[in-house]
């Protein structure tokens, strides 16, 4: 077999091969609109908390004495004490709770999203933004509500500190769950495809409605759980969930009888690389013992 090159230099992109499906791509937009609708309230939650809750007080003592103060000439009353009243403390803290599952859910929706169509790595800052805008948008939604609580003077002691514990905990959960720390890439699920059509000589693979993963074929007992057995290319395996190729295809196509590459090891290494972040490994191309056992030959793309 002819081995396909994969440019090496640095800077050159990978082929951008991989596309979701139109229900995939669709689902996905769903998901961010219902996420960007979700964090919108979540940051008006926070405006109504800043503009008008964290404005309410009452005065105690409103008897007090008029006295005239010498330096302005103003008449004041004192006596008087403007204190946060407690059914606005409590009211906080449900706002509080509130922008956190909103701020999360909508977190969750937008992670599920990028995982049916992924932003290129090689596009570093739309790959920052878009994986990890969730937890962009809960700091957003708390950090400047969390300064003016504690930059309150009507609250007293207990209530800011209580105030502030609370909303720093639920912005630190809303944060670590915004983060995504194994995002995907288009790189990555090329390179999964890239795989799959050299090993099998098609973009289809196999499986199972658990688990996070496709195979190479259907004998193996990964799929026999009972569960029905699906096949569909490589990017309908992503659209039901399934993320990557598992990194067990050697043993696999041993057991479902199908030719198995003398380097199965050093694509393993490279795609568990890949799927690992490092776009920039080279796929070694499947090199066979028999070169008629080979699925499918892929001609090297003319140098530059």
């Amino acid at each position: 077999m002819t081995e396909q090159s994969t440019p090496s230099a640095e800077g050159v992109e990978p082929p951008a091969n991989w596309k979701p499906t139109p229900e995939a791509k669709a689902k996905a937009t769903r998901f961010r609109w219902i996420a960007g609708v979700l964090w919108l309230l979540a940051i008006i939650g926070e405006a109504v908390g800043i503009f008008w809750l964290l404005r309410q007080r009452v005065f105690v003592g409103e008897d007090g004495t008029l006295v005239r103060d010498a330096d302005t000439g103003l008449l004041e009353e004192q006596g008087v004490t403007a204190q946060f009243p407690q059914w606005a403390f409590i009211a906080l803290l449900v706002l509080l709770a509130v922008i956190a599952a909103l701020s999360i859910t909508g977190s969750v929706l937008w992670k599920k999203a990028n995982r049916l169509d992924p932003a290129r790595k090689s596009d570093t800052v739309r790959f920052f933004v878009q994986n990890q805008l969730g937890a962009i948008i809960a700091v957003v939604a708390f950090l400047p509500l969390i300064i003016l609580v504690f930059l309150n003077k009507d609250m007293d002691k207990g209530q800011k500190t209580t105030a502030g514990i609370v909303g720093i905990a639920l912005a630190a959960i809303a944060v670590f769950i915004g983060i995504d720390f194994d995002p995907p890439s288009v790189e990555q699920y090329t390179a999964d495809q890239s795989a799959v059509i050299q090993l099998l000589g098609k973009d289809e693979v196999v499986w199972v409605d658990g688990g996070a993963v496709y195979h190479v074929c259907d004998e193996v007992p990964a799929i026999q759980t009972g569960s029905e057995i699906r096949t569909g290319t490589t990017a309908e395996a992503v659209e039901a969930g399934k993320i990557r190729l598992t990194l067990q295809f050697g043993s696999e196509l041993r057991a479902c009888g199908l030719a198995v590459p003398e380097n199965d090891d050093e694509i393993t290494d490279a795609l568990r690389a890949i799927q690992a972040g490092q776009v920039d490994t080279v796929l070694p191309a499947p090199v066979w013992a028999d070169p008629s056992e080979a699925p499918i030959v892929v001609e090297d793309a003319p140098a530059n």
